[in-house]
Protein backbone atom coordinates (compact mmCIF):
# COMPACT_ATOMS: atom_id res chain seq x y z
CA UNK A 1 0.00 0.00 0.00
CA UNK A 2 1.79 3.56 -1.17
CA UNK A 3 2.29 6.33 1.14
CA UNK A 4 -0.06 8.30 1.50
CA UNK A 5 0.75 12.43 2.78
CA UNK A 6 -1.44 13.11 6.09
CA UNK A 7 -3.86 16.13 5.75
CA UNK A 8 -3.21 18.09 8.77
CA UNK A 9 -6.79 20.13 8.77
CA UNK A 10 -8.30 16.24 9.12
CA UNK A 11 -5.75 15.42 12.29
CA UNK A 12 -6.23 15.79 15.58
CA UNK A 13 -3.08 17.04 17.38
CA UNK A 14 -3.25 13.79 19.62
CA UNK A 15 -3.47 12.22 16.15
CA UNK A 16 -0.44 14.49 15.02
CA UNK A 17 1.62 13.51 18.13
CA UNK A 18 1.29 9.65 17.52
CA UNK A 19 2.33 9.83 13.99
CA UNK A 20 5.83 12.33 15.04
CA UNK A 21 6.16 9.44 17.69
CA UNK A 22 5.80 6.64 14.43
CA UNK A 23 8.42 8.08 12.46
CA UNK A 24 11.40 6.93 13.31
CA UNK A 25 14.63 8.13 11.43
CA UNK A 26 17.95 6.57 10.96
CA UNK A 27 20.58 7.57 12.93
CA UNK A 28 22.76 9.73 10.33
CA UNK A 29 24.26 11.58 13.09
CA UNK A 30 26.11 9.09 14.49
CA UNK A 31 26.96 7.14 10.70
CA UNK A 32 30.27 8.22 10.06
CA UNK A 33 31.29 6.37 6.64
CA UNK A 34 34.78 6.66 5.10
CA UNK A 35 33.12 6.41 1.69
CA UNK A 36 32.43 9.81 0.60
CA UNK A 37 31.17 11.15 -3.05
CA UNK A 38 28.43 13.90 -4.66
CA UNK A 39 24.94 12.92 -5.30
CA UNK A 40 24.65 15.39 -8.07
CA UNK A 41 21.38 16.19 -6.03
CA UNK A 42 20.05 19.52 -5.55
CA UNK A 43 17.36 20.59 -3.16
CA UNK A 44 16.55 24.09 -4.75
CA UNK A 45 15.20 27.10 -2.46
CA UNK A 46 11.38 26.50 -3.22
CA UNK A 47 11.87 22.50 -2.21
CA UNK A 48 11.94 20.67 -5.25
CA UNK A 49 14.35 18.10 -5.30
CA UNK A 50 16.93 17.27 -8.70
CA UNK A 51 18.97 14.82 -9.70
CA UNK A 52 21.26 15.30 -12.31
CA UNK A 53 19.31 18.24 -13.47
CA UNK A 54 16.24 16.21 -13.30
CA UNK A 55 13.33 16.71 -10.67
CA UNK A 56 12.64 14.49 -8.24
CA UNK A 57 8.57 13.98 -8.60
CA UNK A 58 7.69 11.08 -6.33
CA UNK A 59 6.87 12.03 -3.16
CA UNK A 60 7.79 8.85 -1.79
CA UNK A 61 11.74 9.26 -3.13
CA UNK A 62 11.91 12.75 -1.18
CA UNK A 63 10.31 11.11 1.91
CA UNK A 64 13.30 8.28 2.24
CA UNK A 65 16.16 10.87 1.12
CA UNK A 66 14.64 13.37 3.57
CA UNK A 67 15.69 10.53 6.11
CA UNK A 68 18.97 10.34 4.97
CA UNK A 69 19.67 14.22 5.88
CA UNK A 70 22.55 15.59 7.49
CA UNK A 71 24.16 19.08 8.35
CA UNK A 72 28.00 19.52 9.15
CA UNK A 73 29.49 22.09 10.82
CA UNK A 74 30.90 23.70 7.58
CA UNK A 75 27.13 24.01 6.62
CA UNK A 76 27.78 21.25 3.84
CA UNK A 77 24.53 18.73 3.71
CA UNK A 78 25.21 15.22 3.23
CA UNK A 79 23.13 12.31 2.39
CA UNK A 80 24.75 9.47 4.94
CA UNK A 81 23.72 5.48 5.05
CA UNK A 82 26.37 3.87 6.88
CA UNK A 83 28.31 2.82 3.77
CA UNK A 84 28.31 6.05 2.56
CA UNK A 85 28.10 9.94 2.49
CA UNK A 86 27.07 12.14 -0.50
CA UNK A 87 26.88 15.62 -0.59
CA UNK A 88 23.55 17.62 -1.84
CA UNK A 89 23.57 20.92 -2.96
CA UNK A 90 20.60 22.73 -0.81
CA UNK A 91 19.63 26.52 -2.10
CA UNK A 92 18.19 27.38 1.09
CA UNK A 93 16.68 25.22 3.77
CA UNK A 94 16.10 21.34 2.59
CA UNK A 95 12.74 21.60 3.85
CA UNK A 96 9.51 23.62 3.16
CA UNK A 97 6.41 23.91 5.63
CA UNK A 98 3.81 23.83 3.53
CA UNK A 99 1.29 23.27 5.80
CA UNK A 100 0.00 24.55 9.37
CA UNK A 101 -2.38 23.16 12.20
CA UNK A 102 -2.67 25.45 15.14
CA UNK A 103 -5.17 24.53 18.02
CA UNK A 104 -5.81 26.80 21.31
CA UNK A 105 -4.91 30.65 21.48
CA UNK A 106 -2.41 32.72 23.65
CA UNK A 107 0.39 30.50 25.92
CA UNK A 108 -2.01 27.71 25.52
CA UNK A 109 -1.52 27.08 21.59
CA UNK A 110 -0.07 24.18 19.67
CA UNK A 111 1.52 24.59 16.19
CA UNK A 112 1.79 21.72 14.38
CA UNK A 113 3.49 21.97 10.55
CA UNK A 114 3.73 19.15 7.82
CA UNK A 115 6.80 19.06 5.88
CA UNK A 116 7.14 19.09 1.97
CA UNK A 117 8.82 15.47 3.12
CA UNK A 118 5.54 14.99 4.82
CA UNK A 119 7.20 15.12 7.98
CA UNK A 120 5.12 16.43 11.28
CA UNK A 121 6.88 19.00 13.28
CA UNK A 122 5.55 20.58 16.26
CA UNK A 123 7.40 24.10 17.10
CA UNK A 124 8.49 23.83 20.78
CA UNK A 125 11.49 24.18 22.55
CA UNK A 126 13.05 21.58 20.25
CA UNK A 127 11.61 23.04 17.25
CA UNK A 128 12.05 27.16 16.88
CA UNK A 129 10.81 29.68 14.91
CA UNK A 130 13.08 32.13 13.81
CA UNK A 131 13.15 34.93 11.48
CA UNK A 132 15.98 34.79 9.06
CA UNK A 133 16.31 37.91 6.38
CA UNK A 134 12.72 38.57 6.69
CA UNK A 135 12.06 34.92 6.23
CA UNK A 136 10.67 32.17 8.61
CA UNK A 137 11.74 29.10 9.03
CA UNK A 138 11.59 26.23 11.74
CA UNK A 139 13.98 23.60 13.27
CA UNK A 140 13.17 20.21 12.00
CA UNK A 141 16.35 18.35 13.69
CA UNK A 142 20.09 18.51 13.99
CA UNK A 143 20.92 21.70 12.37
CA UNK A 144 17.97 21.03 9.40
CA UNK A 145 15.71 23.94 8.99
CA UNK A 146 12.15 24.15 7.09
CA UNK A 147 11.47 27.70 5.41
CA UNK A 148 7.56 28.46 5.61
CA UNK A 149 6.14 28.68 2.80
CA UNK A 150 4.67 31.57 1.84
CA UNK A 151 1.22 30.81 2.82
CA UNK A 152 2.46 29.43 5.78
CA UNK A 153 4.02 32.31 6.72
CA UNK A 154 0.72 34.20 5.96
CA UNK A 155 -1.32 32.43 8.13
CA UNK A 156 1.36 32.14 11.00
CA UNK A 157 1.50 35.64 10.66
CA UNK A 158 -2.04 36.67 10.58
CA UNK A 159 -2.48 34.41 13.75
CA UNK A 160 0.32 36.23 15.87
CA UNK A 161 -0.82 39.80 14.90
CA UNK A 162 -4.86 39.36 15.65
CA UNK A 163 -2.70 38.43 19.54
CA UNK A 164 -0.54 41.19 19.48
CA UNK A 165 -0.09 43.58 16.51
CA UNK A 166 2.51 46.05 18.54
CA UNK A 167 5.29 43.09 18.99
CA UNK A 168 3.98 40.16 16.33
CA UNK A 169 4.57 36.58 18.72
CA UNK A 170 3.11 33.55 18.59
CA UNK A 171 3.20 30.88 21.11
CA UNK A 172 3.21 26.55 21.05
CA UNK A 173 3.86 24.22 23.53
CA UNK A 174 4.53 27.09 26.05
CA UNK A 175 7.45 28.45 23.86
CA UNK A 176 6.93 32.28 22.65
CA UNK A 177 8.30 33.10 19.09
CA UNK A 178 8.73 36.47 18.25
CA UNK A 179 8.12 37.21 14.13
CA UNK A 180 9.54 40.03 13.73
CA UNK A 181 13.31 40.60 13.21
CA UNK A 182 14.81 42.00 16.25
CA UNK A 183 15.43 45.69 16.41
Amino acid sequence: MPYEAPDLAKLSLSDIAALVAARKLPPVESWMPANTGDSEMRIAANGRWFHQGGEITRPAMIRAFSALLRRDFDGQHWLVTPQQKLSILVDDAPFIAVELQSEGEGQDRTLAFRLNSDDLVFADADHAIEMRNGLLYLHVRADLWAKLARPVYYELANLALAENAEIPSIWSKGVQFYLAAPA
